[in-house]
């Protein structure tokens, strides 16, 4: 089981990274809207459209990323007081009763949005040259099946965990910088420590 899970999280964490990219196809076009307009005088027809779409699909493949990374803001000032087991057992209710039913939602409601706007080639109406807006649409029942995806291996981390008592380990790229303050405070206080023993030896 610990395989299929890892593999979720290194497929998403994939996705992620390759739609990393469009922050570098983002300010390449709002970097080149820019001389258009001050410089040459000649603003563009369709560098507001490509910059709202680049920022949400930015934004929206990073969800299930994100999640696999256990990245998501939560109350955790309270959370992290707990036990493993009290944990896992908040988080499978919150699952269930939260996340899927809106992860559903956002499938359904997602493909049915597409599914419109390709039928019709539908086109931005904030510009005169509007871009097409099904290929960005898609990107939202797509984000839906991610998250879904992850989700379902968050369950099963809650599951593993309720039974023993500990988080199962994750496919991990990052630390919190959290996590790497707090490693670095542990170090200086051993450094310190040491030198408080030298100190005292050296009376002796």
């Amino acid at each position: 089981m610990q395989f299929y899970l890892l593999a979720v999280d290194r497929f998403n964490a994939a996705v992620g990274k390759l739609f990393a990219w469009s922050i570098v196809v983002l300010t390449l076009v709002i970097t080149y809207e820019v001389v258009s307009r001050r410089v040459l005088g000649a603003p563009t027809t369709w560098a507001f459209d490509a910059s709202y779409m680049l920022y949400g699909l930015l934004f929206m493949s990073a969800g299930a990323y994100t999640l696999s990374r256990n990245g998501h803001v939560r109350g955790d000032f309270l959370y992290r007081q707990w036990r493993p087991r009290t944990q896992a057992g908040l988080d499978l209710v919150l699952y269930i009763l939260f996340f899927f039913p809106g992860i559903l939602a956002m499938v359904y409601a997602g493909w049915v949005f597409f599914e419109l706007s390709y039928e019709t080639n539908e086109t931005s109406s904030f510009s005169p040259d509007g871009l097409l807006l099904w290929p960005f649409k898609l990107i939202i029942p797509i984000t839906g099946v991610l998250m879904a995806m992850q989700g379902v291996v968050e369950v099963l981390r809650c599951w593993i965990c309720l039974k023993t008592g500990e988080w199962p380990p994750r496919q991990s790229d990052v630390e919190e910088t959290e996590q790497l303050i707090l490693a670095e405070a542990a170090a200086n206080k051993v450094t310190v420590d040491l030198k408080k023993i030298d100190v005292d030896e050296a009376k002796l």
